[in-house]
């Protein structure tokens, strides 16, 4: 039965997720018509991964409803390869990359949104699309790593993993300044090339932090020596399980 409100809660997230996608696609902004299209806004790649995330979380409920009483390995072993492919997006993508979309976007809008959402996006993007992008995504994510264990890579996977999404990146939008002259972001039109490079260092630094909070709030979350006696028991039975069948 615990697992009935976590099922409906991904369900409705990643139903919500393809509103937002799907709203925002049909928007017909000049940007989108532009050289990397909306792939060029980490807003939208965010969106994508958070998608992606529940919707394996979806799936991984149906398999997990599928497979109970069920003493296929073959299922087993898929049903496990599925947790580790969730929880591994949701280390290295879906909370760092959503916490950071968040905080960065707000914080520079608050700052200045003419650097990061000009007034003129007001025209094309109705405001409560533009917080299902920018604001809904961090209760969610949260609301996911309350309700669900993760288990984490090793640090150093972790962060490597981390490091590889947060540079790609920022080789994606200096390619695109190269193809176009275009910087995807205003703010970068008014840095010179040396504060560039210690912006584009400094948001690295600033997704691997977001990384190492996400796994210290999961772990203190879900910390058995300070769950509940109930949760501490049942934990540990199924961890007894889980040592039995694999």
């Amino acid at each position: 039965m615990a697992l009935v409100p976590c099922q409906v809660l991904h369900a409705a997230i990643l139903l919500s997720y393809c509103s937002i996608l799907c709203n925002y696609k049909a928007i017909d902004m000049p940007a989108h018509q532009t050289y990397g299209g909306s792939w060029k806004f980490l807003t939208f790649i965010d969106l994508v991964i958070q998608a992606v995330f529940f919707g394996i979380c979806v799936l991984t409920d149906l398999s997990s409803l599928l497979t109970r009483g069920n003493d296929s390995q073959e299922q087993e072993r898929q049903l496990k390869k599925l947790i580790s492919l969730r929880d591994w997006m949701m280390a290295v993508l879906a909370f760092p990359v959503g916490v950071f979309v968040v905080t960065m976007f707000w914080s520079i809008y608050i700052y200045d949104r003419e650097l990061v959402y000009p007034k003129l996006l007001d025209n094309f993007i109705p405001a409560w699309l533009n917080h299902g992008m920018h604001t809904t995504v961090l209760p969610f994510v949260l609301i996911e790593m309350r309700t669900t264990h993760h288990q984490y890579p090793s640090r150093s996977c972790g962060l490597a993993a981390v490091c590889t999404f947060a540079v790609g990146y920022i080789l994606w939008v200096c390619w695109i300044h190269h193809v176009t002259g275009v910087w995807v972001y205003p703010l970068l039109e008014h840095l010179s090339p040396g504060v560039k490079i210690i912006f584009f260092a400094a948001v690295t630094i600033v997704i691997n932090v977001f990384y190492l909070v996400g796994e210290v709030l999961n772990n203190y979350i879900w910390d058995t020596q300070k769950c509940h006696p109930l949760l501490r028991r049942g934990k540990g039975k199924r961890r007894q399980t889980q040592d039995k069948k694999y």
